[in-house]
């Protein structure tokens, strides 16, 4: 059997070098002052983007640090109730184009002083004309054999929400005695724990 990890890992690289720095360093120091000020920063995504939200807020938490998931799909049903002034809001869409993100956006930008940012591979699409803060990313192949499945783009997002994690930890000066007082329990609980 052939295995095309090589492939993947090249999409996936190649992919990650397209993103702009300084666009990226733009959104870590936003969430910095955002997380400075006693707001929270949300993830939104709907599918298969669901769990990278999920993995990125467990991530956030297990710092901390103050994070939440949005349901695009739950948005309009009470959930866009979470979102409060000065939060900084992440929206996840591959095309820019999908029904439900954008009426999620145009939502938000309903209320005064959220901050919106996209996380797109899309650069002219409807979402990324209506947001001004968007990281684009620039993937070739999804790697399936129709180049559809959202298989490399959803690891890409993963990729990047956790980077954004890591430099938040470092830029919050988070220690690891905060870390420990998370992890009471597990392995990482019986490393940090131990002795203690």
């Amino acid at each position: 059997m052939f295995m095309r990890f090589e492939q993947i890992a090249d999409a996936i690289q190649n992919a990650l070098l397209s993103i702009d720095k300084v666009i990226f360093g733009e959104l870590i120091n936003q969430a910095v002052c955002t997380l400075q000020n006693n707001n929270k920063i949300i993830v939104s995504g709907l599918g298969k983007n669901v769990a990278v939200c999920e993995k990125f807020v467990g991530t956030m938490v297990s710092l901390g640090l103050n994070a939440v998931f949005m349901n695009t799909n739950s948005a309009s049903h009470g959930d866009i109730g979470m979102v409060k002034e000065n939060d900084l809001v992440i929206v996840l869409t591959k095309s820019g184009e999908t029904i439900e993100s954008i009426y999620l956006v145009e939502l938000l930008q309903l209320r005064k002083n959220i901050n919106i940012w996209l996380i797109t591979f899309n650069s002219d699409s409807t979402l990324s004309n209506k947001i001004t803060n968007k990281l684009v990313i620039n993937l070739k192949h999804e790697g399936d054999k129709w180049n559809i499945l959202p298989n490399n783009s959803t690891t890409i997002n993963l990729i990047v929400l956790q980077e954004l994690a890591m430099q938040l930890s470092i830029k919050m000066d988070i220690d690891l005695e905060s870390f420990r007082q998370n992890h009471p329990a597990g392995h990482i609980g019986a490393i940090l724990n131990n002795g203690k």
